[in-house]
């Protein structure tokens, strides 16, 4: 081949290629642009339903519905309740508006609402209203309860099994769905794969109310949870200035009600496991232990403290990896503003006392005097 064929090859060749990468060029151009456009359309759409479901159903109705919200209900169920008498678009949307908004405190009555009305203006209607019926069932929860006492609490009151409730709660969708319903208070940090039950530590231990003879196990969960809000906001602030997550917090308080009664020991010996931590010692205290082994032991043996569990503060360092009951909110209470000291160890005796010292040497002095040797000490 002569130079001059050569010359024309080369310039032949590199034409094609030019042509080629502005092909590909064009392709990818328009992928992307097709993609953007869909992200776009996508949004605009969302952006578009939910700009219309907050708007009233027909701004010109003159027409008046009845509607009655029972003793008890929870959001979620006001929400389907407005939207099966059609004076909302959405019922989902209606919750996340009233979380938002924080709005709250509605009560049971029987209201006249109009599909004029706006959300804002439903919203202030639902706070008003009289108390229509007594309830069918009244179930107390008790404080330092974890998700399986608790199902065994409704098991004996109510028409679910026991398994039935833990099912739910391993339910990962349903899981999902309350994140997103409770943005404040629930976080992917319950999704941990090493977390027993996502919702451990967040079904509030108090006295509730049902107004239905078969309540879902849905409308229970949901209305421990917007207790559970209702504590937490009243200390988020506290919270984030001690540089927590509430998760960390709910941990921390669930530990806490399970090593101590009263207020002022609960106030005391959060202040000794601040200590602790900040001197890079392990928390090391019992109640872990149980948790993470799976069922109540009456006398631990050190083999038992020796599980490998993100539970057992004997085998890991700082707090468990989530909560290990509900708890009572002066627990919180002590998380959030401990007693200030210098001790480092506690003790609980026979008659229900506890006994602090600052040293390991005169804790274990006082191991002598008010425990026996044959007996595990608490540390």
């Amino acid at each position: 081949m002569s130079k001059d064929d050569h010359k024309h090859s080369f310039k032949e060749n590199l034409t094609e290629q030019k042509e080629e990468a502005g092909t590909v060029r064009k392709i990818v151009a328009i992928i992307l642009f097709s993609l953007i456009l869909i992200v776009v359309i996508g949004g605009f759409s969302g952006y578009t339903y939910i700009k219309n479901a907050l708007k009233p159903v027909d701004s010109e109705s003159k027409e008046q519905i009845e509607v009655e919200i029972p003793l008890g209900s929870s959001t979620s169920q006001i929400a389907n309740i407005l939207e099966e008498n059609d004076v909302i678009k959405d019922a989902r949307v209606f919750r996340f508006y009233i979380k938002f908004k924080n709005k709250a405190d509605f009560q049971a009555g029987t209201y006249t609402i109009s599909q004029a009305n706006s959300l804002e203006e439903i919203t202030e209607i639902l706070k008003s209203g009289k108390v229509m019926e007594e309830a069918v069932h009244t179930i107390t929860i008790p404080e330092g309860r974890n998700v399986e006492q608790i199902a065994s609490i409704y098991e004996k009151e109510l028409s679910f099994s026991k398994e039935e409730f833990i099912d739910k709660m391993e339910d990962e969708e349903y899981m999902n769905e309350l994140i997103e319903l409770y943005p404040a208070l629930l976080t992917d940090e319950i999704l941990d794969e090493d977390i027993r039950y996502p919702l451990e530590g967040y079904l509030y231990g108090a006295t509730y109310s049902f107004y239905e003879t078969d309540p879902s196990i849905e409308d229970i969960v949901e209305q421990m949870l917007d207790k559970s809000v209702d504590i937490m906001k009243s200390h988020y602030d506290a919270i984030v200035e001690k540089d927590m997550t509430v998760h960390e917090a709910f941990t921390f308080a669930s530990v806490v009600e399970n090593e101590a009664t009263t207020k002022e020991q609960r106030i005391k010996i959060a202040g000794v496991f601040y200590n602790r931590m900040e001197e890079g010692m392990k928390l090391q205290t019992d109640p872990t232990v149980q948790y993470a082994r799976g069922e109540h032991k009456e006398r631990l043996t050190y083999d038992d403290l020796e599980v490998e569990s993100p539970y057992n503060t004997y085998y890991i360092e700082g707090l468990p990896i989530g909560p290990i009951s509900n708890f009572a909110e002066n627990a919180l209470e002590a998380v959030i503003d401990p007693e200030d000291s210098d001790y480092l160890y506690f003790l609980h005796d026979f008659e229900g006392d506890i006994h602090y010292s600052k040293t390991n040497d005169e804790h274990n002095e006082k191991k002598k005097k008010y425990r026996s040797d044959d007996d595990k000490e608490k540390e």
